[in-house]
């Protein structure tokens, strides 16, 4: 008897196996289709604001002195106003004017060194930017990080090869114009520095406004 119940189960077993009723679709740790680019519809300002904008320009200590030891405890950060959104919400955002000019630096014997090939930003002029102004590029002192809304309402552009840049379409209004020019030996130092450069301007209508950005190294 128990031969021939051995025979039976060894019959079913060899008919399972060859008659292809197994599971191809098995699973293993470790194993799964490699995962689909995410398509989730970020912001331009999610996408951009660190590695394409390189907003650090904007969030470093933009100060006029380079020597500016700051500490790096969180008692020395300023703590920025609000973010004015209903300032910002009141700001043109189409224009026809144009602002150009050449951002440099005069080294200690009179000459001119362009930012060649450089990022410039225009700042529209609020309550916000004023505060980073006054206190961050003209004070000296740290501040937090900028409001991420805030990258929505700026504009960028860039140097050539001589110093030359220019923004188009701008709308009438103030703002703050921003640039880094990077020196070396031509300037003086041992090793390469970037001197950040700030101004405030003002345009209106179909205006062309030639606003050259340079400060004199230190």
């Amino acid at each position: 008897m128990t031969k021939k119940l051995l025979l039976i189960s060894l019959i079913i077993t060899m008919t399972l196996i060859f008659s292809g009723c197994t599971n191809q679709d098995l699973a293993f740790p470790g194993m799964g289709s490699p995962k689909q680019p995410s398509q989730s519809g970020n912001t331009w300002a999610d996408d951009t604001n660190i590695n394409d904008v390189y907003i650090d320009d904007l969030d470093e200590n933009m100060t006029e002195s380079e020597t500016a030891i700051m500490e790096e405890s969180t008692e020395s950060v300023v703590k920025r106003i609000p973010f004015p959104i209903g300032e910002y919400n009141r700001l043109a955002r189409v224009g026809k004017g144009t602002v150009k000019g050449m951002i440099y630096v005069t080294d200690y014997y009179g000459k001119k060194v362009p930012g060649k090939g450089t990022r410039l930003y225009l700042n529209p002029a609020t309550s916000y930017s004023d505060q980073w102004y006054r206190e961050s590029y003209i004070g000296g002192q740290k501040m937090e990080k900028a409001d991420s809304r805030l990258f929505n309402y700026l504009r960028f552009t860039a140097s050539d090869n001589e110093g030359n840049f220019a923004f188009y379409g701008v709308p009438s209004g103030s703002y703050y114009l921003i640039g880094t020019v990077k020196c070396g030996t031509e300037c003086g130092y041992d090793t390469p520095k970037s001197i950040r450069i700030a101004k405030r301007i003002s345009i209106q209508g179909n205006q062309v406004l030639e606003a050259d950005l340079g400060r004199t190294v230190d």
